[in-house]
Protein backbone atom coordinates (compact mmCIF):
# COMPACT_ATOMS: atom_id res chain seq x y z
CA UNK A 1 0.00 0.00 0.00
CA UNK A 2 2.58 2.52 0.85
CA UNK A 3 3.87 2.97 -2.98
CA UNK A 4 -0.09 4.26 -4.14
CA UNK A 5 0.55 7.81 -4.00
CA UNK A 6 -2.19 8.86 -6.25
CA UNK A 7 -4.79 10.67 -3.83
CA UNK A 8 -7.78 12.07 -5.11
CA UNK A 9 -6.91 15.63 -6.56
CA UNK A 10 -10.03 18.18 -6.51
CA UNK A 11 -7.86 19.57 -9.72
CA UNK A 12 -6.05 18.22 -12.45
CA UNK A 13 -2.09 19.43 -12.29
CA UNK A 14 -0.76 19.31 -15.84
CA UNK A 15 -3.04 21.64 -17.46
CA UNK A 16 -1.01 24.98 -18.56
CA UNK A 17 -3.85 27.28 -18.99
CA UNK A 18 -6.85 27.13 -16.23
CA UNK A 19 -9.96 28.74 -17.03
CA UNK A 20 -8.94 32.62 -15.89
CA UNK A 21 -5.24 32.60 -17.63
CA UNK A 22 -4.44 33.50 -21.19
CA UNK A 23 -1.83 32.04 -23.25
CA UNK A 24 -0.15 34.88 -25.52
CA UNK A 25 -2.15 36.57 -28.05
CA UNK A 26 -0.79 34.72 -31.11
CA UNK A 27 -1.17 31.74 -29.26
CA UNK A 28 -4.80 32.59 -27.81
CA UNK A 29 -6.13 33.47 -31.58
CA UNK A 30 -4.53 30.22 -33.20
CA UNK A 31 -6.00 28.32 -30.12
CA UNK A 32 -9.45 29.73 -31.11
CA UNK A 33 -9.22 29.03 -34.56
CA UNK A 34 -8.81 25.40 -33.63
CA UNK A 35 -11.70 25.45 -31.46
CA UNK A 36 -13.37 26.70 -34.53
CA UNK A 37 -12.39 24.36 -36.86
CA UNK A 38 -13.35 21.04 -34.78
CA UNK A 39 -16.67 22.47 -34.04
CA UNK A 40 -17.36 22.05 -38.01
CA UNK A 41 -17.79 18.92 -38.40
CA UNK A 42 -21.12 18.07 -36.65
CA UNK A 43 -21.84 21.60 -38.00
CA UNK A 44 -21.51 20.15 -41.76
CA UNK A 45 -22.73 17.00 -41.28
CA UNK A 46 -26.07 17.37 -39.06
CA UNK A 47 -27.31 19.83 -42.07
CA UNK A 48 -25.89 17.48 -44.98
CA UNK A 49 -27.97 14.83 -43.45
CA UNK A 50 -31.27 16.72 -42.70
CA UNK A 51 -31.55 19.28 -45.86
CA UNK A 52 -32.34 16.75 -48.31
CA UNK A 53 -34.60 15.17 -46.17
CA UNK A 54 -36.35 18.54 -45.77
CA UNK A 55 -36.68 19.48 -50.03
CA UNK A 56 -33.65 21.85 -49.54
CA UNK A 57 -30.82 22.05 -52.36
CA UNK A 58 -27.48 22.15 -51.89
CA UNK A 59 -27.45 26.38 -51.63
CA UNK A 60 -30.38 25.67 -48.85
CA UNK A 61 -27.51 23.53 -47.28
CA UNK A 62 -25.01 26.20 -47.47
CA UNK A 63 -27.54 28.62 -46.02
CA UNK A 64 -28.52 26.55 -43.18
CA UNK A 65 -24.62 25.76 -42.20
CA UNK A 66 -24.17 29.61 -42.23
CA UNK A 67 -27.10 29.95 -40.01
CA UNK A 68 -26.28 27.53 -37.73
CA UNK A 69 -22.57 28.71 -37.09
CA UNK A 70 -23.66 32.18 -36.82
CA UNK A 71 -26.24 31.00 -34.35
CA UNK A 72 -23.55 28.91 -32.66
CA UNK A 73 -21.25 31.92 -32.49
CA UNK A 74 -23.71 33.80 -30.27
CA UNK A 75 -24.44 31.43 -27.84
CA UNK A 76 -20.92 30.15 -27.07
CA UNK A 77 -20.64 33.97 -26.90
CA UNK A 78 -23.83 34.51 -24.19
CA UNK A 79 -22.68 31.09 -22.64
CA UNK A 80 -19.18 32.39 -21.61
CA UNK A 81 -19.97 35.47 -20.90
CA UNK A 82 -23.48 35.06 -18.46
CA UNK A 83 -24.03 31.28 -18.52
CA UNK A 84 -21.96 29.05 -16.38
CA UNK A 85 -18.99 31.12 -17.65
CA UNK A 86 -17.34 27.21 -18.35
CA UNK A 87 -15.13 27.58 -21.82
CA UNK A 88 -17.19 25.26 -23.46
CA UNK A 89 -18.63 25.89 -27.33
CA UNK A 90 -22.18 25.47 -27.89
CA UNK A 91 -22.93 23.85 -31.37
CA UNK A 92 -25.59 22.24 -32.95
CA UNK A 93 -26.58 18.84 -31.06
CA UNK A 94 -27.74 15.38 -33.00
CA UNK A 95 -29.99 14.73 -30.32
CA UNK A 96 -33.13 16.45 -31.95
CA UNK A 97 -32.55 14.33 -35.24
CA UNK A 98 -35.60 12.27 -33.91
CA UNK A 99 -38.35 15.11 -33.51
CA UNK A 100 -36.89 16.72 -36.40
CA UNK A 101 -37.11 13.18 -38.78
CA UNK A 102 -41.12 12.99 -37.34
CA UNK A 103 -41.83 16.80 -38.14
CA UNK A 104 -40.14 16.10 -42.00
CA UNK A 105 -42.01 12.86 -42.49
CA UNK A 106 -45.06 14.77 -41.11
CA UNK A 107 -47.93 13.76 -43.52
CA UNK A 108 -48.93 17.40 -44.08
CA UNK A 109 -45.54 18.73 -45.48
CA UNK A 110 -45.40 15.27 -47.28
CA UNK A 111 -47.78 16.01 -49.86
CA UNK A 112 -46.16 19.27 -50.88
CA UNK A 113 -44.95 18.17 -54.22
CA UNK A 114 -42.70 21.51 -54.84
CA UNK A 115 -39.27 20.39 -53.26
CA UNK A 116 -38.09 23.59 -52.37
CA UNK A 117 -41.93 24.80 -50.90
CA UNK A 118 -42.04 21.70 -48.77
CA UNK A 119 -38.11 22.90 -47.48
CA UNK A 120 -39.65 26.46 -46.69
CA UNK A 121 -42.75 25.12 -44.60
CA UNK A 122 -40.50 22.15 -43.33
CA UNK A 123 -38.19 24.35 -41.68
CA UNK A 124 -40.83 27.05 -40.58
CA UNK A 125 -42.61 23.78 -38.34
CA UNK A 126 -38.91 23.30 -37.27
CA UNK A 127 -38.52 26.58 -35.81
CA UNK A 128 -41.71 26.90 -34.43
CA UNK A 129 -41.77 23.60 -32.40
CA UNK A 130 -38.29 25.04 -31.30
CA UNK A 131 -39.46 28.21 -30.24
CA UNK A 132 -42.09 26.63 -28.12
CA UNK A 133 -39.92 23.47 -26.84
CA UNK A 134 -36.93 26.10 -25.63
CA UNK A 135 -39.55 27.03 -23.13
CA UNK A 136 -38.54 24.06 -21.05
CA UNK A 137 -35.04 24.96 -20.43
CA UNK A 138 -35.88 28.41 -19.85
CA UNK A 139 -38.35 27.91 -17.14
CA UNK A 140 -36.10 24.60 -15.64
CA UNK A 141 -32.74 27.27 -15.91
CA UNK A 142 -34.09 30.17 -14.39
CA UNK A 143 -36.19 29.26 -12.18
CA UNK A 144 -33.45 27.34 -10.33
CA UNK A 145 -35.48 23.63 -10.62
CA UNK A 146 -32.55 21.96 -12.49
CA UNK A 147 -30.38 23.27 -9.28
CA UNK A 148 -32.59 21.75 -7.09
CA UNK A 149 -32.66 18.38 -9.15
CA UNK A 150 -28.90 18.48 -9.19
CA UNK A 151 -28.95 18.05 -5.61
CA UNK A 152 -29.42 14.31 -6.05
CA UNK A 153 -26.26 13.94 -8.21
CA UNK A 154 -23.57 12.62 -6.64
CA UNK A 155 -19.83 11.89 -7.72
CA UNK A 156 -20.71 8.19 -8.22
CA UNK A 157 -23.92 9.42 -9.77
CA UNK A 158 -22.30 11.77 -12.43
CA UNK A 159 -19.45 9.68 -12.88
CA UNK A 160 -21.11 7.47 -15.73
CA UNK A 161 -23.27 10.28 -16.65
CA UNK A 162 -20.22 12.10 -17.88
CA UNK A 163 -19.05 9.04 -19.39
CA UNK A 164 -21.60 8.30 -21.29
CA UNK A 165 -21.81 11.76 -22.79
CA UNK A 166 -18.09 10.48 -24.40
CA UNK A 167 -18.71 6.94 -25.01
CA UNK A 168 -22.09 7.33 -26.10
CA UNK A 169 -21.30 8.82 -29.23
CA UNK A 170 -18.98 6.08 -30.40
CA UNK A 171 -20.44 5.60 -33.74
CA UNK A 172 -19.60 9.16 -34.93
CA UNK A 173 -15.54 7.66 -34.35
CA UNK A 174 -13.94 4.66 -35.81
CA UNK A 175 -17.45 3.39 -37.74
CA UNK A 176 -17.19 6.92 -39.53
CA UNK A 177 -13.54 6.90 -39.81
CA UNK A 178 -13.84 3.77 -41.77
CA UNK A 179 -16.12 4.86 -44.36
CA UNK A 180 -12.66 6.03 -45.76
CA UNK A 181 -9.82 4.17 -44.06
CA UNK A 182 -7.20 5.54 -45.90
CA UNK A 183 -7.72 9.33 -45.21
CA UNK A 184 -9.35 8.40 -41.50
CA UNK A 185 -6.55 5.87 -40.15
CA UNK A 186 -3.14 8.66 -41.14
CA UNK A 187 -5.49 11.38 -38.98
CA UNK A 188 -5.76 9.25 -36.01
CA UNK A 189 -2.20 8.09 -36.07
CA UNK A 190 -0.75 11.58 -36.50
CA UNK A 191 -2.99 13.32 -33.69
CA UNK A 192 -1.62 10.48 -31.43
CA UNK A 193 1.68 11.18 -32.84
CA UNK A 194 1.96 14.96 -32.55
CA UNK A 195 -0.06 15.27 -29.20
CA UNK A 196 1.64 12.53 -27.64
CA UNK A 197 5.18 11.20 -28.29
CA UNK A 198 6.16 14.67 -29.95
CA UNK A 199 4.42 17.30 -27.38
CA UNK A 200 8.40 18.21 -26.07
CA UNK A 201 9.72 18.42 -28.88
CA UNK A 202 9.46 22.99 -29.57
CA UNK A 203 10.75 24.23 -32.88
CA UNK A 204 9.79 27.41 -31.79
CA UNK A 205 11.42 28.25 -28.49
CA UNK A 206 9.18 28.34 -25.53
CA UNK A 207 6.02 27.09 -27.59
CA UNK A 208 4.93 23.38 -27.86
CA UNK A 209 3.67 23.63 -30.90
CA UNK A 210 2.71 20.11 -31.39
CA UNK A 211 0.62 19.59 -28.43
CA UNK A 212 -1.02 23.18 -28.72
CA UNK A 213 -2.04 22.93 -32.02
CA UNK A 214 -2.39 19.04 -33.17
CA UNK A 215 -5.67 19.54 -34.79
CA UNK A 216 -4.66 21.89 -37.25
CA UNK A 217 -1.32 20.52 -37.97
CA UNK A 218 -2.85 17.19 -38.65
CA UNK A 219 -5.85 18.59 -40.61
CA UNK A 220 -3.60 20.52 -42.70
CA UNK A 221 -1.20 17.43 -43.89
CA UNK A 222 -4.46 15.00 -44.23
CA UNK A 223 -6.97 17.98 -46.29
CA UNK A 224 -3.84 18.71 -48.61
CA UNK A 225 -3.67 14.64 -48.64
CA UNK A 226 -7.19 13.94 -49.85
CA UNK A 227 -7.27 17.48 -52.05
CA UNK A 228 -4.57 14.75 -53.78
CA UNK A 229 -6.34 12.05 -54.14
CA UNK A 230 -9.54 14.02 -55.20
CA UNK A 231 -7.96 15.87 -58.01
CA UNK A 232 -5.97 12.30 -59.14
CA UNK A 233 -9.00 10.52 -59.92
CA UNK A 234 -8.81 8.24 -57.17
CA UNK A 235 -12.58 7.68 -56.01
CA UNK A 236 -13.61 8.30 -60.00
CA UNK A 237 -15.07 4.85 -59.78
CA UNK A 238 -16.09 4.40 -56.57
CA UNK A 239 -19.31 3.60 -55.00
CA UNK A 240 -21.60 7.31 -54.09
CA UNK A 241 -21.32 6.37 -50.25
CA UNK A 242 -17.04 6.45 -50.61
CA UNK A 243 -16.95 9.73 -52.73
CA UNK A 244 -19.13 11.17 -50.03
CA UNK A 245 -16.73 10.38 -47.12
CA UNK A 246 -13.30 10.73 -48.86
CA UNK A 247 -13.68 13.99 -51.75
CA UNK A 248 -13.47 16.86 -50.47
CA UNK A 249 -16.29 19.41 -51.00
CA UNK A 250 -18.66 16.42 -52.65
CA UNK A 251 -21.46 18.23 -50.18
CA UNK A 252 -20.73 20.93 -53.23
CA UNK A 253 -20.70 23.86 -50.15
CA UNK A 254 -18.15 26.01 -51.93
CA UNK A 255 -19.84 25.65 -55.07
CA UNK A 256 -22.81 27.22 -53.92
CA UNK A 257 -21.95 29.29 -50.49
CA UNK A 258 -22.92 32.63 -51.45
CA UNK A 259 -19.16 35.24 -50.96
CA UNK A 260 -21.96 37.12 -48.52
CA UNK A 261 -24.57 36.19 -46.42
CA UNK A 262 -25.61 37.79 -42.85
CA UNK A 263 -28.40 35.35 -41.27
CA UNK A 264 -31.31 37.23 -40.02
CA UNK A 265 -34.51 36.17 -37.67
CA UNK A 266 -37.24 34.87 -39.46
CA UNK A 267 -35.03 34.59 -42.66
CA UNK A 268 -37.46 31.44 -43.94
CA UNK A 269 -40.40 33.29 -42.97
CA UNK A 270 -42.65 33.18 -40.14
CA UNK A 271 -42.94 29.86 -37.98
CA UNK A 272 -45.55 27.62 -37.87
CA UNK A 273 -46.97 25.94 -34.67
CA UNK A 274 -47.96 22.57 -34.00
CA UNK A 275 -48.77 20.77 -30.24
CA UNK A 276 -47.50 17.15 -31.62
CA UNK A 277 -44.37 18.71 -33.72
CA UNK A 278 -43.89 20.85 -29.91
CA UNK A 279 -44.68 17.70 -27.30
CA UNK A 280 -41.79 15.59 -29.86
CA UNK A 281 -38.96 18.62 -29.93
CA UNK A 282 -39.31 18.96 -25.84
CA UNK A 283 -37.71 15.72 -25.48
CA UNK A 284 -34.71 16.61 -27.47
CA UNK A 285 -34.35 19.73 -25.04
CA UNK A 286 -34.51 17.36 -22.06
CA UNK A 287 -31.94 15.17 -24.09
CA UNK A 288 -29.52 18.23 -24.90
CA UNK A 289 -30.25 19.23 -20.91
CA UNK A 290 -29.07 16.22 -19.63
CA UNK A 291 -25.76 15.82 -22.32
CA UNK A 292 -25.01 19.66 -21.77
CA UNK A 293 -24.60 18.97 -17.49
CA UNK A 294 -22.12 16.32 -18.32
CA UNK A 295 -20.37 18.25 -20.56
CA UNK A 296 -19.96 21.50 -17.93
CA UNK A 297 -19.07 18.80 -15.16
CA UNK A 298 -15.87 17.79 -17.96
CA UNK A 299 -15.25 21.24 -18.92
CA UNK A 300 -15.15 22.65 -14.96
CA UNK A 301 -12.29 19.75 -14.94
CA UNK A 302 -10.64 20.04 -17.61
CA UNK A 303 -10.74 24.16 -16.85
CA UNK A 304 -8.79 23.71 -13.76
CA UNK A 305 -12.38 25.02 -11.93
CA UNK A 306 -14.62 23.56 -9.26
CA UNK A 307 -18.08 21.55 -10.24
CA UNK A 308 -20.07 24.34 -11.17
CA UNK A 309 -22.72 24.97 -8.30
CA UNK A 310 -26.29 24.54 -8.84
CA UNK A 311 -26.95 27.77 -9.13
CA UNK A 312 -24.62 28.59 -11.69
CA UNK A 313 -25.48 25.45 -13.72
CA UNK A 314 -29.19 26.71 -13.76
CA UNK A 315 -27.84 29.75 -15.29
CA UNK A 316 -26.49 27.67 -18.10
CA UNK A 317 -29.05 25.77 -18.75
CA UNK A 318 -31.64 28.93 -18.80
CA UNK A 319 -28.79 30.56 -21.00
CA UNK A 320 -28.92 27.56 -23.19
CA UNK A 321 -32.81 27.65 -23.13
CA UNK A 322 -32.15 30.93 -25.06
CA UNK A 323 -29.99 29.85 -27.22
CA UNK A 324 -32.67 27.27 -28.46
CA UNK A 325 -35.15 30.19 -29.11
CA UNK A 326 -32.60 32.00 -31.38
CA UNK A 327 -31.99 28.48 -33.05
CA UNK A 328 -35.72 28.71 -33.41
CA UNK A 329 -35.84 32.36 -34.58
CA UNK A 330 -32.98 32.60 -37.12
CA UNK A 331 -34.23 28.74 -38.79
CA UNK A 332 -30.60 26.56 -37.99
CA UNK A 333 -32.71 23.23 -38.43
CA UNK A 334 -31.47 21.50 -35.17
CA UNK A 335 -31.20 23.12 -31.79
CA UNK A 336 -28.09 23.37 -29.32
CA UNK A 337 -25.35 21.47 -27.20
CA UNK A 338 -22.12 21.87 -25.55
CA UNK A 339 -19.70 20.36 -28.01
CA UNK A 340 -18.46 17.33 -26.61
CA UNK A 341 -15.35 17.66 -29.31
CA UNK A 342 -14.71 20.54 -28.05
CA UNK A 343 -14.58 20.32 -24.13
CA UNK A 344 -12.32 17.34 -25.14
CA UNK A 345 -10.06 19.66 -26.89
CA UNK A 346 -9.07 21.09 -23.30
CA UNK A 347 -7.71 17.99 -22.43
CA UNK A 348 -5.86 17.64 -25.82
CA UNK A 349 -3.83 20.98 -25.68
CA UNK A 350 -3.99 21.47 -22.18
CA UNK A 351 -5.96 25.07 -22.05
CA UNK A 352 -9.04 25.53 -20.47
CA UNK A 353 -8.79 29.35 -20.70
CA UNK A 354 -12.45 31.04 -21.00
CA UNK A 355 -10.67 33.57 -23.47
CA UNK A 356 -9.77 31.48 -26.10
CA UNK A 357 -13.46 30.12 -26.42
CA UNK A 358 -15.08 33.48 -26.18
CA UNK A 359 -12.85 34.61 -29.14
CA UNK A 360 -13.42 31.54 -31.42
CA UNK A 361 -16.87 32.06 -30.63
CA UNK A 362 -16.20 35.48 -32.76
CA UNK A 363 -14.36 32.93 -35.72
CA UNK A 364 -17.75 31.50 -36.03
CA UNK A 365 -19.33 34.80 -36.75
CA UNK A 366 -16.85 35.73 -39.05
CA UNK A 367 -16.66 33.29 -41.32
CA UNK A 368 -20.76 32.25 -41.27
CA UNK A 369 -21.07 35.67 -43.02
CA UNK A 370 -18.41 34.92 -45.62
CA UNK A 371 -20.07 32.16 -46.77
CA UNK A 372 -17.13 30.93 -49.33
CA UNK A 373 -13.75 31.17 -46.98
CA UNK A 374 -15.83 29.41 -44.16
CA UNK A 375 -17.13 27.19 -47.11
CA UNK A 376 -13.93 26.08 -47.84
CA UNK A 377 -13.07 24.57 -44.28
CA UNK A 378 -16.77 23.15 -44.08
CA UNK A 379 -15.21 20.72 -47.34
CA UNK A 380 -13.10 18.81 -44.81
CA UNK A 381 -13.96 15.36 -45.17
CA UNK A 382 -15.73 14.24 -42.23
CA UNK A 383 -13.36 11.00 -41.51
CA UNK A 384 -11.21 13.13 -40.72
CA UNK A 385 -13.42 14.39 -37.95
CA UNK A 386 -14.36 11.04 -36.67
CA UNK A 387 -10.31 10.09 -35.89
CA UNK A 388 -10.18 13.06 -34.14
CA UNK A 389 -13.69 12.27 -32.59
CA UNK A 390 -11.95 8.94 -31.65
CA UNK A 391 -9.68 10.66 -29.27
CA UNK A 392 -11.46 14.02 -27.81
CA UNK A 393 -14.68 11.47 -27.31
CA UNK A 394 -12.54 9.08 -25.40
CA UNK A 395 -10.63 11.85 -23.04
CA UNK A 396 -14.22 13.32 -22.38
CA UNK A 397 -15.42 10.07 -21.36
CA UNK A 398 -12.28 9.21 -19.24
CA UNK A 399 -12.85 12.55 -16.90
CA UNK A 400 -16.44 11.29 -16.04
CA UNK A 401 -14.74 8.73 -14.96
CA UNK A 402 -12.32 10.21 -12.86
CA UNK A 403 -14.57 11.40 -10.43
CA UNK A 404 -15.15 7.80 -9.35
CA UNK A 405 -11.59 8.71 -7.27
CA UNK A 406 -13.62 10.27 -4.55
CA UNK A 407 -15.93 7.29 -4.08
CA UNK A 408 -15.10 4.15 -2.68
CA UNK A 409 -14.76 1.56 -5.61
CA UNK A 410 -14.05 -1.33 -3.04
CA UNK A 411 -17.44 -0.88 -2.62
CA UNK A 412 -20.07 -3.25 -4.14
CA UNK A 413 -23.13 -0.79 -4.04
CA UNK A 414 -21.03 1.23 -6.12
CA UNK A 415 -19.39 -1.17 -8.40
CA UNK A 416 -22.93 -2.16 -9.28
CA UNK A 417 -24.44 1.42 -9.64
CA UNK A 418 -21.61 2.56 -12.05
CA UNK A 419 -21.43 -0.69 -13.85
CA UNK A 420 -25.34 -1.16 -14.57
CA UNK A 421 -25.56 2.72 -15.51
CA UNK A 422 -22.69 2.34 -17.88
CA UNK A 423 -24.07 -0.85 -19.46
CA UNK A 424 -27.72 0.25 -19.51
CA UNK A 425 -26.61 3.51 -20.67
CA UNK A 426 -24.85 2.12 -23.86
CA UNK A 427 -26.93 -1.27 -24.57
CA UNK A 428 -30.08 0.77 -24.32
CA UNK A 429 -29.90 2.78 -27.17
CA UNK A 430 -28.51 0.90 -29.26
CA UNK A 431 -31.20 -1.36 -28.55
CA UNK A 432 -33.55 1.58 -29.94
CA UNK A 433 -31.06 2.74 -32.77
CA UNK A 434 -31.81 -0.84 -33.89
CA UNK A 435 -34.92 0.05 -34.90
CA UNK A 436 -34.25 3.36 -36.18
CA UNK A 437 -34.27 2.18 -39.60
CA UNK A 438 -37.83 1.78 -40.25
CA UNK A 439 -38.95 5.46 -39.70
CA UNK A 440 -40.59 5.14 -36.81
CA UNK A 441 -38.16 3.26 -33.88
CA UNK A 442 -38.93 1.16 -31.37
CA UNK A 443 -42.02 2.56 -30.00
CA UNK A 444 -44.68 2.75 -32.44
CA UNK A 445 -48.09 4.25 -31.38
CA UNK A 446 -50.43 6.24 -33.53
CA UNK A 447 -49.48 9.01 -31.68
CA UNK A 448 -46.43 10.31 -33.99
CA UNK A 449 -44.97 12.70 -31.02
CA UNK A 450 -45.25 10.46 -28.45
CA UNK A 451 -43.55 7.79 -30.52
CA UNK A 452 -40.82 10.50 -31.28
CA UNK A 453 -40.34 11.63 -27.10
CA UNK A 454 -39.53 8.00 -25.72
CA UNK A 455 -37.34 7.41 -28.89
CA UNK A 456 -35.29 10.56 -28.07
CA UNK A 457 -34.92 9.87 -24.67
CA UNK A 458 -34.04 5.94 -24.68
CA UNK A 459 -32.09 6.68 -27.49
CA UNK A 460 -29.38 8.98 -25.50
CA UNK A 461 -26.65 7.45 -23.89
CA UNK A 462 -26.00 10.02 -21.45
CA UNK A 463 -30.09 10.59 -20.12
CA UNK A 464 -30.14 6.95 -19.30
CA UNK A 465 -27.46 6.60 -17.60
CA UNK A 466 -28.69 9.65 -15.38
CA UNK A 467 -31.94 7.93 -15.04
CA UNK A 468 -30.24 4.84 -13.75
CA UNK A 469 -27.52 6.05 -12.12
CA UNK A 470 -29.60 9.07 -9.93
CA UNK A 471 -32.42 6.80 -9.19
CA UNK A 472 -30.23 3.79 -8.00
CA UNK A 473 -28.04 6.23 -5.69
CA UNK A 474 -30.93 8.13 -4.36
CA UNK A 475 -32.53 4.83 -3.44
CA UNK A 476 -29.64 2.28 -2.48
CA UNK A 477 -28.56 2.35 1.46
CA UNK A 478 -28.41 6.33 1.07
CA UNK A 479 -27.85 7.42 4.38
CA UNK A 480 -25.29 4.43 5.02
CA UNK A 481 -23.35 5.03 2.01
CA UNK A 482 -22.85 8.71 2.30
CA UNK A 483 -19.15 9.19 2.23
CA UNK A 484 -18.71 5.83 -0.07
CA UNK A 485 -20.75 7.86 -2.66
CA UNK A 486 -18.09 11.19 -2.26
CA UNK A 487 -20.36 13.27 -0.67
CA UNK A 488 -18.34 14.95 2.23
CA UNK A 489 -15.98 16.00 -1.13
CA UNK A 490 -19.29 16.96 -3.25
CA UNK A 491 -21.86 18.93 -0.95
CA UNK A 492 -19.63 22.09 -0.61
CA UNK A 493 -20.22 22.57 -4.75
CA UNK A 494 -23.76 22.95 -4.26
CA UNK A 495 -23.91 25.94 -3.59
CA UNK A 496 -22.39 29.50 -5.11
CA UNK A 497 -20.80 30.28 -1.61
CA UNK A 498 -19.96 26.49 -0.64
CA UNK A 499 -16.61 27.24 -1.81
CA UNK A 500 -14.50 30.03 -1.96
CA UNK A 501 -12.94 29.60 -5.24
CA UNK A 502 -16.51 29.92 -7.35
CA UNK A 503 -16.29 33.54 -6.91
CA UNK A 504 -13.33 33.63 -9.09
CA UNK A 505 -14.55 30.97 -11.68
CA UNK A 506 -18.23 31.69 -12.02
CA UNK A 507 -19.03 35.70 -10.99
CA UNK A 508 -20.76 37.57 -13.74
CA UNK A 509 -18.51 40.24 -15.73
CA UNK A 510 -19.57 43.76 -15.35
CA UNK A 511 -20.40 43.29 -11.76
CA UNK A 512 -23.88 42.38 -12.83
CA UNK A 513 -23.36 40.09 -9.73
CA UNK A 514 -24.63 43.19 -7.94
CA UNK A 515 -28.09 42.88 -9.75
CA UNK A 516 -28.04 39.50 -9.68
CA UNK A 517 -26.78 37.82 -6.40
CA UNK A 518 -26.62 33.91 -6.73
CA UNK A 519 -29.18 32.38 -4.25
Amino acid sequence: MADITHPPMEQLQDLEYCIDSNPPWAETILLAFQNYIMMLGTSVMIPSALVPAMGGSDGDKARVIQTLLFVAGINTLLQALFGTRLPAVVGGSFAYVVPIAYIVNDSSLQRISDPQERFIQTMRAIQGAMIVASSIQIILGYSQVWGLFSRFFSPLGMAPVVGLVGLGLFERGFPALGNCVEIGLPMLLLVIGFSQYLKHVRPFRDLPIFERFPVLICIAIVWIYSLILTASGAYREKSNRTQMSCQTDRANLISTAPWFKFPYPLQWGPPTFSAGHSFAMMSAVLVSMVESTGAYKAASRLAIATPPPAYVLSRGIGWQGIGILLDGLYGTGTGSTVSVENVGLLGLTRVGSRRVVQISAGFMIFFSTLGKFGAVFASIPFPIYAALYCILFGLVASVGLSFLQFTNMNSMRNLIITGLSLFLGISVPQFFNEYWGNRHGLVHTNAGWFNAFLNTIFSSPATVGLIVAVFLDNTIEVEKAKKDRGMPWWVKFRTFRGDNRNEEFYTLPFNLNRFFPPT
